[in-house]
């Protein structure tokens, strides 16, 4: 069994066709990765299902994904939640980590997901003008004022931080090591554009201060364990190391261009 991770983000297979799609997933088998990790955007609502099933079909190795914000667009958080935990209940290897404790990666090394949310805690919210698609293409976003939007991200991004911790904690006292998989940026720092932090009024909607606070008090309090943050949402690389044993790895993409980094299995 190959000691390397295959990671993926922001995948975007709706802007290919099934065959292009295929191709890629064949290309992640033959690099015989111990697993497939997926850190959000793998589709949109409506060609969720098939993206991901081209994926389990293809490679030869387990699947692990979180939901990004397009997963959702064209309908409901709730509905694609239910639909990507179905997929992992009938597709054998596919596995949606958000809903999952956290699973053996090797010995001593975990890993554990969580979607995430652009909690509009960080940078200026209150004065962007930024509006995103996601504020017309998810329905619990759609019709807010200005001030409503602000209170259901941050809402959102509460749930998220409430979904993952017992989840962290469990696995920082079962592994050495780690492995967090996420769509959005938990810190300022990790939000990267083009080689730099992304601008205080596109930060609100990138980042996620709540899961970051959850990961900073957990490294806080397992000086011992190592965590190791896989995120996306900005289409832009960079990596940061906020505490000696916490760092986070921000994966870049292009649309129409789905593509794949491998990663050494323990660290």
């Amino acid at each position: 069994m190959s000691d390397l991770l295959a990671w993926s983000t922001d995948l975007h297979l709706n802007f290919v066709d099934e065959e292009a799609g295929r191709t890629f997933a064949r290309a992640v088998n033959t690099a015989r990765p111990r697993a497939f990790v997926i850190t959000g955007d793998t589709a949109e609502s409506r060609s969720l299902a098939a993206c991901l099933g081209w994926l389990a079909e293809e490679i030869d190795a387990p699947v692990y994904f979180v939901l990004g914000n397009h997963d959702f667009y064209r309908d409901a958080i709730p509905p694609v939640r239910a639909l990507a935990a179905g997929l992992s209940a009938t597709h054998p290897g596919l596995v949606y980590a958000s809903a999952q404790p956290a699973v053996a990666l090797a010995p001593g090394v975990g890993l554990v997901g969580v979607d995430g949310w652009g909690d509009a805690r960080l940078g200026d919210a209150l004065r962007s003008e930024v509006r995103l698609n996601d504020f017309r293409l998810i329905a619990e976003l759609q019709g807010l004022d200005h001030w409503g939007l602000i209170a259901r991200l941050k809402a959102l991004g509460d749930a998220e931080a409430a979904s993952l911790a017992p989840r962290l904690e469990a696995a920082l006292a079962e592994f050495t090591s780690v492995l967090v998989l996420t769509h959005v940026p938990p810190f300022a720092e990790a939000c990267w554009h083009e080689g730099a932090p992304s601008a205080p009024d596109w930060m609100p909607f990138f980042t996620c201060k709540a899961v970051g606070d959850v990961l900073l008090a957990a490294a806080a309090r397992h000086p011992d364990r190592r965590i190791r943050v896989l995120c996306g949402h900005t289409h832009s690389p960079g990596e940061v190391r906020l505490r000696d044993n916490l760092e986070v790895w921000t994966g870049g993409a292009r649309y129409g261009h789905p593509a794949f980094q491998l990663l050494p299995v323990e660290f």
